[in-house]
């Protein structure tokens, strides 16, 4: 393991960083990763989660949308991490934010939509499953609370919210500006992944592959260890706020 400032002197004269977040650095807003012990794999069926099996189950769908309208709804905020990857965003030395996670607290926790390519979708929208005609949410709530519980859209398809189920195409707009990050970048920073979920690690990977600087903060190893330039062990939460502050002194900021 490496300290914080020999992380922060691995990324010095960079100015051109890529984050790339997954469930780690979600943790800590009460949300469970997929694999771990407690993971959410662990208590539901990923076969539950396929495109098909929504497609083919009107009371799957139904409980998605209770879920999503309901009374019940889980409410999580950003924590301190997030807040730290839209801090360094402020501070310029960051092309972007490629995140595996679905959900929308980076954009909560200040990152502009502009640097966040979501590659596994977000669930700030609606669309129709057949030709992905948009709906609006607030629309499709309306008439989810006027006793419409399977909503349809105009065009008669299923709707669905815009996180990308299995077996779905990942949303080409976040792939093409996950692409543009990740060929721009000159360092990049891992933050709780296990870097092990493809196609997703492929851009992060590629930044190593150039040997530009890659900084690893999670909790337990990750498949890309080796090619870490730094690595920290620990809470993103804890570290990542630390790193940032360091490569703010770093210039000065």
């Amino acid at each position: 393991m490496h300290t914080i400032a020999e992380a922060a002197a691995a990324l010095a004269g960079r100015e051109r960083i890529l984050v790339f977040t997954g469930a780690g650095i979600s943790t800590e807003s009460g949300i469970p990763d997929f694999r771990g012990p407690n993971g959410v794999w662990k208590k539901v069926d990923p076969k539950n989660f396929t495109l098909r099996h929504y497609v083919q189950n009107p009371d799957f769908r139904r409980q998605r949308w209770e879920r999503w309208f309901g009374a019940q709804r889980p409410t999580h905020r950003p924590n301190a991490a997030h807040r730290a990857v839209a801090q360094l965003w402020s501070t310029g030395r960051m092309i972007g934010c490629i995140t595996q996670n679905i959900d929308g607290l980076h954009v909560d926790g200040g990152l502009p939509e502009s640097a966040l390519a979501e590659v596994h979708g977000n669930p700030r929208g609606i669309m129709c499953v057949d030709q992905g005609h948009p709906s609006k949410v607030a629309e499709v709530r309306e008439r989810w609370q006027a006793g419409e519980l399977d909503p349809r859209c105009d065009c008669g398809s299923i709707l669905k919210s815009t996180v990308i189920m299995f077996g779905e195409n990942l949303p080409p707009a976040a792939t093409y500006l996950a692409y543009q990050f990740s060929t721009s970048a000159d360092a990049a920073i891992a933050v709780g992944s296990t870097i092990s979920v493809f196609p997703a690690a492929e851009y992060l990977l590629s930044v190593a592959d150039r040997r530009h600087p890659l900084v690893i903060l999670n909790m337990g190893p990750t498949d890309a260890d080796e090619l870490a330039t730094a690595r920290l062990e620990g809470k993103a939460g804890d570290l990542l706020p630390q790193l940032i502050s360091a490569l703010q002194a770093q210039a000065g900021g």
